[in-house]
């Protein structure tokens, strides 16, 4: 195949203890997804999961042990943190029932879901779509690809997010309001998964502003832990 321009560079993460990369295919999003967040922002209930999405190449890949760097956006004054268990999909596919689900969870990294929040905080406002807010350039920092083999499945276990040193943001895996299986079951209902796909799992409550300069530190247990300089 001939391309008219030169072809773009895969957007890919690097698997922990290993030489190879996870490419990336898609981004998607789960929207208030713990129970203490989605009432801190707004939200009551279990209502049905939504999505939303960022472009492959928003990852910021940031090698173990070491500290990544996030430049500040344009155009916002209100950038947020957002940390996030992220399911890395190694088997596609449709209308996926949950009790299958985890057969097509390939491993599992941490990412963050940095969000320009005055940016959405007005296309809400406005009714329209969240694309500024949330999939910007380089708006996904993410920690290396473990394989589930390795870790196994991770149904529970603490999540959390310092900046400077200070706790902003702790809860369970276990108290997703749509576990994981769950999520991929309702996802592939929208979407035909493919290998190569992420999936944001959602953030627990504790989401606030970070400043240049700001040391961001995450950690999920069994996957390690991410560190991010916001310059």
């Amino acid at each position: 195949m001939q391309f008219a321009i030169p072809q773009a560079n895969v957007a890919a993460v690097p698997v922990a203890g290993s030489a190879e990369f996870f490419p990336v295919h898609r981004i998607y999003c789960v929207g208030r997804n713990y129970v203490e967040h989605a009432k801190e922002m707004g939200a009551t209930g279990r209502e049905a999961p939504f999505f939303f999405m960022k472009p492959a190449d928003a990852v910021v890949p940031i090698a173990e042990g070491t500290v990544g760097e996030m430049h500040y956006p344009s155009l916002t004054s209100d950038l947020h943190h957002e940390i996030e268990l992220v399911v890395a999909i190694g088997k596609g596919g449709k209308d996926i029932a949950a009790a299958n689900a985890m057969d097509h969870v390939w491993g599992y990294a941490i990412g963050l879901d940095m969000t320009r929040r005055d940016l959405q905080g007005e296309a809400k406002k406005l009714g329209r779509p969240w694309d500024t807010g949330k999939g910007f350039d380089k708006s996904a920092p993410i920690g290396p690809i473990h394989r589930a083999s390795e870790t196994g499945h991770i149904e529970q276990g603490e999540i959390r997010l310092n900046v400077n040193g200070a706790p902003r943001q702790k809860s369970d895996v276990s108290k997703l309001i749509w576990n994981i299986a769950e999520t991929i079951e309702h996802l592939s209902k929208y979407y035909t998964l493919q290998p190569g796909d992420l999936i944001f799992t959602g953030t627990p409550e504790g989401v606030g502003a970070v400043q240049r300069g700001d040391l961001l530190e995450g950690a999920v247990a069994g996957v390690g832990e991410l560190r991010v300089k916001i310059v």
